[in-house]
């Protein structure tokens, strides 16, 4: 299988993320990056596409935060990465804002996702990633994969958070609906629900969004995700901890049926590994070997299908996941 990465996506190296009442060493580094390039072999660099795909989905006074967010961070005296400390509860003021401190609050939903000097670099960059290997697919490639980070799912129209800045996967939607694609599906078998791409498409037409993933009862995102969400061009399909294949298999595939009725000219899937059983931040139980079962599942759609590295955080494992994925679309 084709796949497109792009080194500037490791300008991005945050120190830390706080949740639980601490900071802790960021789970989101350029490490889980080398254990899939070991795992997947040759990759192909992609050219650039500009804003305007990004414009598309991303508000243009956020994508000017990202890339400002940082220098106008050391131009208020601080050192480090951009953390987030005060949110509107309520609603957000109109964002003429000046202090850095209200911006950050204004454009993120959480503090796990600090922006440095070379986030935006990275962010960008995953985008072109994705447009590169979609561009592929348009011209014909059966699947591709687009090797992104930063993740790009919990992005929104006009906030980041969940590690992610960008939504690669809703830009690549977008972006193949203004090349002639009539209906576009996303499907996202992350861990964590895909907060940012349900709300960048809720209630379209000609998008749908179905997502597998942690009940929002008790993980990440928790606002978001739940089964009454579901409707119209939207399927939440929340599992318990602890779920397994036996558990995982029923509702891929009622998530593939009802894709499957929407009749699709494209598929993106957003991917995440962090639904393997050693993934240190989540709680399903899948094994290596279920990754192929699930990507043959997908397959059987027989729809041309971009695939999107969202999350997945057991390093060790973390390739041979990938690689075991990707190897079901062969």
């Amino acid at each position: 299988m084709r796949a497109f990465w792009d080194d500037r996506q490791r300008a991005h190296s945050t120190a830390a993320e706080f949740f639980n009442g601490k900071l802790h060493p960021a789970a989101e580094h350029s490490g889980r990056v080398d254990a899939i390039l070991a795992a997947i072999g040759p990759t192909e660099t992609p050219g650039d596409c500009g804003l305007e795909p990004l414009l598309a989905v991303h508000s243009a006074l956020f994508v000017e935060f990202l890339q400002s967010a940082h220098d106008r961070w050391l131009e208020a005296g601080r050192d480090g990465d951009a953390f987030p400390y005060t949110f509107p509860v309520v609603g957000r003021r109109p964002l003429d804002l000046g202090r850095i401190d209200a911006l950050l609050g204004a454009y993120s939903f959480d503090t796990s996702s600090p922006i440095g000097p070379g986030t935006w670099e990275s962010a960008y960059w995953s985008a072109q990633t994705a447009l590169a290997a979609l561009r592929t697919v348009l011209d014909g490639e059966r699947s591709v994969f687009a090797l992104c980070r930063p993740p790009g799912h919990h992005a929104g129209p006009d906030y980041c958070g969940g590690y992610s800045y960008l939504n690669s996967a809703a830009i690549c939607a977008e972006a193949a609906r203004a090349e002639g694609r009539r209906r576009v599906a996303i499907l996202d078998v992350d861990y964590h629900h895909g907060n940012g791409t349900q709300d960048i498409f809720a209630g379209r037409d000609d998008i749908v969004f179905a997502s597998i993933h942690a009940d929002p009862a008790t993980d990440y995102p928790y606002f978001w995700g739940h089964a009454d969400e579901s409707g119209g061009n939207i399927l939440n399909l929340p599992l318990l901890r602890g779920t397994d294949w036996s558990g995982y298999e029923p509702a891929l595939t009622q998530a593939l049926d009802w894709i499957e009725r929407f009749e699709p000219e494209l598929l993106v899937v957003s991917y995440g590994a962090d639904t393997h059983e050693a993934d240190p931040i989540s709680h399903f139980k899948l094994r290596t070997s279920d990754y192929a079962l699930m990507a043959r599942k997908i397959a059987s759609l027989g729809l041309p299908t971009l695939i999107v590295m969202e999350g997945g955080y057991a390093v060790d494992a973390l390739g041979s996941n990938v690689a075991e994925f990707l190897s079901g679309f062969r």
